[in-house]
């Protein structure tokens, strides 16, 4: 416990000189939650994901391999190989997206801030804040940012299992 409040108080400690090089004190913007989807097939499928109402963009994880002449390919892993065109479930998913208005980039603009979390203790090595801490303590501060665009957690996995999305969805 003492551990994890030492990191909560080393991330704040961190965290606040950087926002405030962020801030212009006049603005305040409201922003929306941004969640990774397609790196555990236990987070239920991407039409799934956007159905629950707490997700303003969902970013599809993962393009793993591009650049050097190589064809792009996409790690969707548990859900799908896109490698063999065995995807077309996640094309269904983003149409269903679509169609509830969630945006992962078209619609952001350039610029746009998004602070980037783990959505549970064990989804991450550090980093870890508490949704408390985040609500009463940090996004205060950084919604003050003139480029505030929301809180982008890792991933819709530690999401489901920790609840993170609904404890901080009326304070982004």
């Amino acid at each position: 416990m003492l551990a994890a409040m030492a990191r909560v108080s080393e991330a704040t400690f961190l965290l606040v000189p950087l926002l405030a090089l962020l801030l212009n004190k006049s603005s305040h913007a409201t922003g929306g939650i941004s969640i990774y989807w397609g790196q555990n097939g236990n987070e239920g499928t991407l039409a799934q994901t956007c159905a629950t109402g707490r997700y303003a963009y969902v970013n599809i994880a993962f393009l793993y391999k591009f650049g050097n002449g190589q064809p792009p390919e996409m790690n969707l892993a548990g859900h799908c190989n896109p490698a063999n065109g065995g995807c077309k479930i996640v094309s269904s998913g983003i149409k269903s997206c679509q169609q509830k208005g969630i945006k992962w980039a078209a619609s952001l603009v350039a610029g746009t801030i998004f602070l980037g979390l783990p959505a549970a203790p064990a989804a991450a090595r550090s980093g870890y804040i508490p949704p408390d801490v985040l609500t009463s303590q940090i996004l205060p501060v950084i919604k003050m940012a003139p480029k505030y665009g929301g809180v982008m957690l890792w991933s819709k996995f530690w999401d489901d299992r920790n609840g993170y999305s609904r404890s901080i969805l009326s304070s982004v």
